[in-house]
């Protein structure tokens, strides 16, 4: 299978996995090594960020906790924030996924950039999603997720409940006649 870094992942209406269902995930790693992705369109509650915050280095001041938009990234190393965005200028250590999107991790520059920057085109992600060599290519062929290109309006543009339904219409998959079925990645 070819690289989907900078793809995203649709899960399909039958995966009924409480942290993987209904998702959309970024791709930001793919190769023959595993993969790794963002889920896109899910926001933390603030009573289960009160969880995490308690964990996290006091440094921070406050900051993250006033910010209200805080993805869910991932069940993987979830006290870890990566911020997605579009402007190489965010950090000197920011990572390029591609032409369109950056992976910043280095706190100073989350917490900075959050304080600074709050209309710009990121989002800050708690966690991420993670495959082991072959794995996600196994889901992939089982039918559990399909793969569509995006843009920066998709990810920052559309209110994340609509996210989902919005991917899955793409493909013209009524997703009522699958109401009956279960699936799990």
């Amino acid at each position: 299978m070819n690289s989907i870094v900078n793809h995203i992942l649709i899960s399909m209406p039958q995966m009924k996995d409480p942290l993987f269902g209904n998702s959309v995930i970024f791709m930001c790693e793919h190769d023959n090594k595993g993969a790794m992705g963002l889920i896109i369109n899910k926001r933390f509650h603030k009573k289960d960020l009160n969880n995490i915050f308690e964990n996290i280095d006091k440094n921070s001041d406050g900051i993250l906790k006033d910010i209200s938009k805080i993805y869910f990234g991932g069940p993987i190393l979830i006290e870890r924030g990566i911020l997605l965005h579009t402007e190489k200028n965010y950090s000197d250590s920011s990572v390029k996924i591609s032409d369109d999107f950056f992976i910043s991790s280095d706190k100073n520059t989350l917490i900075e950039t959050m304080a600074k920057n709050k209309n710009t085109n990121s989002r800050l992600f708690l966690g991420h999603a993670s495959w082991t060599a072959g794995q996600l290519e196994r889901e992939i062929k089982n039918g559990d997720w399909l793969v569509q290109e995006t843009s920066p309006d998709f990810i920052f543009n559309i209110p994340h409940e609509q996210i989902w339904k919005l991917a899955i219409n793409s493909f013209s998959i009524d997703y009522s006649d699958f109401a009956s079925f279960g699936g799990q990645a």
